[in-house]
């Protein structure tokens, strides 16, 4: 990724720091579970299971005959933080089309280069101009997976140009390959036929009706929203848009988005593969997928989920940070389905106060502390320096400030305010440390963060970094030994290796400078 995408990436997260502090009112309607034919002890049976069988787990909302029944938040997420959803910002654009589509501004029988007739080649393939808006929606564009690799969102030329100038070497409408850009060519179109960023257009459409706000969203240099990824919401954001689709679109006596769209994109328009025990092989829509009970879900990298169960008459909506979305489902299926009944059930309170005390208990595993160190005063107030490596650390601190430990790193483009670790609880801060995902997407930028450790041994300091406007956590082990620091690290989740290796730092010469590290 180059330098230039991690800046326009770095500005999307600075947007929902922004953002971040505006307290959403509860905009759907509670009820007890048993009410809306849910069993409270049901719910708790997937509570523990989505807290036991699945590491990483950040939220879920449960929606049943138009009420929320349940709900919880796993610590230090909270029911008002902004969530990158991902490739479920698929799904958003998608509704965009079949609004502007309802209203007469484009077709989905629109051949792709009729819009952009200055960033089409010179001499475009028959197979490029044979591509239609449909092509794009159902991911069946005709490209091979290589040709859609790395490709840049972000370069100052014009990235839909480049798009079209990508070979297409298989017939239009033949073959399903998953095509991130060409969802990000979608949401160029809504803004070639409205004037306006796929942000904007919706704003009056959809997110002002649903009392979403004013969600951040990613734009690239050219001032297009991605389309495919990059849009920020809370957790009840995600529920009021499943439930809107449930609802065929009408929203309160209002049709937002015309039901045969709806209708349409959520129906299998194309075959994905024949595995029946994959929720990637059930068919895929106008940028929703199928799921294998029979209903179909918006979805996003690391377990963003929104599940929309006619059948049920029910929406989940899910925030993760897991790799193993297809675990993830299975444990939706067999522990969440069976709470639901046709009608309604008797009175619980007894159970329904025990499932809100567990979900008002949840928490993102952290590392295993027994505090206090007898040698904690031989490390803390130190500096340890590192030699020229990989992930441009220069150097680690710990220090106790007020009876908290804070951790200090340095490095290039990292340099920020220490991290208060809290003991037991999530201290909440900013950092710029940690937000390299991978070596290749160093986002440096001051980013919202919550750290929890302390000593695992006499001679050894965890603290997990939580960055909980993602899905992102960093698990972070210092391993002290006379001069010597050995540092490592593991992210949850990411799409290159998690691992931070181990890198091994000496303690600075007291008045000893600290030299600028190298710059990339």
């Amino acid at each position: 990724m180059s330098r230039q995408a991690l800046l326009c990436v770095a500005l999307a997260f600075a947007a929902v720091v922004r953002g971040a502090s505006d307290t959403p009112a509860e905009r759907l309607p509670r009820s007890s579970p048993e009410a809306q034919g849910v069993s409270s002890a049901a719910l708790l049976e997937f509570v523990k299971a989505a807290d036991t069988k699945v590491d990483g787990l950040n939220s879920f909302m449960l929606v049943r005959h138009g009420y929320v029944v349940a709900q919880g938040w796993w610590g230090p997420y909270t029911a008002n933080d902004p969530h990158w959803l991902y490739s479920m910002t698929k799904s958003f654009t998608s509704t965009a089309e079949g609004i502007a589509i309802s209203e007469g501004r484009m077709s989905i029988n629109d051949q792709v280069v009729m819009y952009f007739p200055k960033e089409t080649p010179a001499a475009p393939s028959d197979n490029l101009k044979k591509v239609r808006v449909r092509d794009l929606l159902t991911m069946s564009v005709g490209h091979s997976v290589s040709a859609l690799e790395n490709f840049q969102y972000y370069a100052q030329d014009s990235a839909v140009a480049r798009y079209l100038a990508l070979p297409i070497e298989n017939r239009p409408g033949t073959a399903f390959v998953y095509n991130s850009p060409g969802t990000f060519v979608q949401a160029a179109i809504v803004q070639k036929v409205t004037g306006m960023s796929v942000h904007d257009y919706l704003m009056p459409r959809l997110f002002e009706p649903l009392g979403i706000g004013n969600p951040d969203w990613n734009m690239n240099p050219q001032g297009i929203n991605l389309g495919e990824s990059g849009l920020f919401l809370r957790t009840e954001d995600i529920a009021s848009f499943g439930q809107l689709l449930l609802q065929k679109g009408n929203w309160k006596g209002r049709q937002l988005v015309p039901a045969e769209w709806i209708e349409a994109a959520t129906s299998k328009q194309v075959s994905n593969g024949s595995d029946p025990t994959s929720d990637w092989d059930c068919g895929y829509g106008y940028q929703f997928w199928r799921c294998r009970p029979g209903f179909f879900r918006a979805d996003g990298a690391f377990g963003q989920f929104c599940f929309v169960m006619p059948q049920y008459d029910a929406v989940l909506a899910l925030t993760s940070g897991v790799k193993d979305t297809q675990g993830e489902m299975n444990m939706v299926y067999d522990n969440l389905l069976p709470a639901l009944f046709p009608a309604p059930l008797p009175a619980d309170p007894a159970g329904e106060a025990v499932l809100k005390q567990a979900t008002a208990g949840l928490m993102i595993k952290a590392p295993k502390t027994q505090d206090p160190s007898p040698l904690a005063a031989q490390f803390m107030g130190n500096t340890y320096v590192f030699p020229e490596n990989p992930r441009h650390i220069h150097s680690v601190s710990l220090q106790a400030v007020n009876g908290e430990i804070q951790l200090t790193v340095t490095g290039e483009g990292i340099d920020g305010p220490p991290i208060t670790v809290g003991s037991g609880t999530w201290a909440r801060g900013h950092t710029k440390f940690g937000t390299d995902i991978n070596p290749a997407e160093r986002f440096i930028l001051d980013m919202p963060v919550a750290a929890i450790g302390g000593w695992t041994s006499p001679d050894t300091f965890a603290a997990k970094l939580c960055y909980y406007q993602t899905p992102y956590s960093l698990t972070l082990q210092l391993q002290f030994g006379g001069d010597i620091v050995v540092l490592d690290g593991d992210y949850n989740v990411s799409f290159k290796p998690n691992a931070i290796t181990s890198l091994v730092g000496r303690k600075q010469a007291p008045g000893t400078e600290v030299a600028t590290p190298p710059r990339l």
